[in-house]
């Protein structure tokens, strides 16, 4: 196979335009293989990032629900969240933030999937766990900027969720689907 890298683009120059922990964004004059240029690129720096399907002994789903400003809606979510600096890996990342947001821990534990957000303009990766027989351990410890509910779902709930295109966020709904494809539950 031909080697896939030999489209890549020359960074000509580089400028970041903001550097906040939840916004970093950089501007770049880049090169093309064809020699064409864009003069502005912009690039969002962002820590990897998890979430999970957590399923219950019980064979159920573990979902959160909350508000998202910029949708401004409310809708229900797999647990998510960030890769802390800290976390020795996404896995003990996701495992703590199931735990946070649910109080929902322990079970069977596998690495899924990995997507992009958004490969143009994101740098960083979303790893996709999926965590069977979880069950409760503890009550939620959400941090002061969290608000969000726990809600255990059924297999037909969720699958009407998906169906439905009530789950809104695409690194949430691609590996639902594609554990949903894989069982052949749809």
């Amino acid at each position: 196979m031909k080697n896939l890298n030999d489209r890549k683009w020359k960074v000509l120059e580089s400028t970041y335009l903001h550097r906040k922990p939840w916004l970093t964004v950089r501007s770049e004059r880049v090169e093309l293989p064809n020699g064409n240029q864009i003069p502005e690129y912009y690039v969002f720096e962002y820590p990897d990032w998890i979430n999970v399907i957590a399923i219950t002994k019980e064979h159920k789903f573990v979902f959160v629900r909350q508000y998202r400003h910029g949708l401004g809606e409310t809708s229900f979510e797999l647990c998510a969240g960030v890769c802390e600096k800290e976390d020795p890996s996404p896995l003990v990342s996701a495992q703590r933030e199931l735990l946070e947001e649910t109080g929902f821990g322990n079970g069977e534990w596998t690495e899924y999937m990995t997507v992009s957000a958004n490969p143009g303009t994101h740098t960083n990766l979303t790893h996709c766990f999926l965590a069977t027989d979880v069950e409760q351990v503890t009550t939620q410890h959400l941090e002061d900027t969290e608000d969000l509910t726990v809600h255990i779902l059924t297999l037909d709930e969720v699958k009407e969720l998906l169906e439905t295109d009530q789950i809104k966020q695409a690194i949430h709904a691609a590996p639902l689907w594609k554990y949903f494809a894989e069982n052949r539950l749809i």
